[in-house]
């Protein structure tokens, strides 16, 4: 058989690569995508204090022992096959019992490799290419990285860094139209911090009904509240008429983030939601399960009470605290408190820097790793960094100190 010219061309072409898929194009982390700065300052010898991963573990939290036990013991006693797809029931049940303490009535369960690949069924389940979804600014990144893989619109509505990153609802309407699949909220939020109020989440109710949007609730950080007498509400617990689908997982609030294990939630009218249902069960048994034996730490941790927590909160509560304080003690910085989670996310007002560049800079100069706020998305005309606080004081002054004389370059 003969090739033809265009195959001929392609066959004796010394310089043909492989094209990547064009939905790869606007994949990006913002989180680790700082890492080749990161290398080049350890290669110049640089030391280097990494307050860029939201990783417990890596910072000295343990996972709680009866947590490892329960997956070690499983995997001893052979429970390492294949598990049903949606997960075990003994971990759905916990999971449901999880639910209902928060006031979540769950119409559906679904266990997966970590609350990532329960986003990515929830949003790959519901919106073709060229529908959209609505995401906070900031956002985790993860969101636009799923969106892109998908062909999907992202449509930013905004959190007020004046009303403590709560969010601004009048912001969300004007980007709604009739391809518009859902609004996602992250409470509490990363990068900001913050813990939204039940107000706030009645009214993104008001518009998900009007509009006939689901909601993406993102609670992996809901057992992380630092003030006194502040609650997290699930916006689930807050209605019965509009679909909500509520992520969790092990990574966070059980300090176990290598355990790749999370789950989710599905709530709302049964029979609207009954297809949709299907849809992510149908994309959970494309990949068989998640891990089984790792899925026995579920009930371990959801059958009683989080001590381990109780006893990170004051730490964190700290840590928090002196962080806030120095930045807000450097000129040209100012940061609005944390209240949830581990993270902040400081504003910076120095002209002729961009934030991409002020965060490589400080990488490279002073070796404090931070994350630059373009890659979880601002306001325009403003310039962020996200900074975690979970290293002990003793790191955490030793970062100020450094990001103090950095910023003095520039006044």
């Amino acid at each position: 058989m003969y090739l033809n010219a265009e195959k001929m061309v392609k066959k004796l072409s010394k310089e043909f690569k492989i094209i990547p898929a064009e939905r790869t194009f606007g994949v990006e982390y913002a989180i680790r995508d700082i890492v080749e700065a990161s290398q080049e300052a350890k290669k110049a010898g640089k030391d280097l204090i990494c307050l860029n991963i939201g990783d417990p573990v890596k910072y000295g939290f343990k996972t709680p022992e009866h947590i490892i036990k329960a997956a070690c013991e499983a995997l001893l006693n052979n429970l390492n096959s294949y598990s049903e797809s949606t997960g075990i029931s003994e971990a759905i049940e916990a999971i449901k019992g999880y639910a209902l303490k928060k006031g979540i009535q769950p119409v559906d369960i679904y266990i997966t490799q970590g609350a990532s690949e329960a986003i990515e069924f929830a949003i790959s389940a519901l919106a073709n290419p060229g529908d959209n979804i609505l995401l906070p600014s900031p956002c985790y990144p993860l969101y636009q990285a799923i969106v892109a893989k998908f062909q999907i619109e992202p449509r930013f509505y905004y959190l007020d860094e004046e009303k403590d990153w709560e969010i601004d609802i009048d912001s969300i309407e004007p980007l709604i139209d009739d391809k518009t699949k859902a609004i996602v909220i992250i409470n509490p939020n990363n990068p900001t911090g913050a813990v939204y109020s039940k107000k706030t989440l009645e009214k993104i109710l008001e518009i998900a009904e009007e509009y006939h949007l689901v909601v993406l609730s993102d609670e992996i950080y809901d057992q992380f509240i630092l003030e006194e007498g502040l609650e997290h509400v699930s916006i689930a617990a807050l209605t019965d008429k509009v679909p909500v689908l509520t992520f969790n997982g092990l990574s966070k609030n059980y300090f176990a983030p290598g355990f790749r294990i999370g789950w989710g939630i599905v709530s709302g009218p049964e029979e609207m939601l009954k297809d949709y249902i299907d849809a992510i069960h149908k994309l959970a048994r494309t990949r068989l399960c998640a891990s089984h034996p790792l899925q026995f730490a579920i009930p371990a941790a959801l059958n009683q009470e989080n001590v381990y927590i109780k006893q990170v909160i004051p730490q964190l509560k700290k840590r928090r605290d002196l962080l806030v304080d120095g930045i807000n003690s450097i000129p040209c910085l100012s940061c609005v408190k944390p209240k949830g989670a581990f993270y902040a996310f400081p504003k910076f007002e120095i002209p002729g820097i961009e934030d991409l560049d002020f965060v490589k800079r400080l990488i490279l100069e002073e070796g404090v790793v931070v994350v630059h706020g373009s890659g979880f998305g601002q306001k325009p005309n403003t310039k962020h960094f996200r900074i975690i606080f979970l290293p002990e004081e003793a790191v955490i002054l030793k970062a100020l100190e450094r990001i103090e004389r950095f910023v003095k370059k520039f006044l």
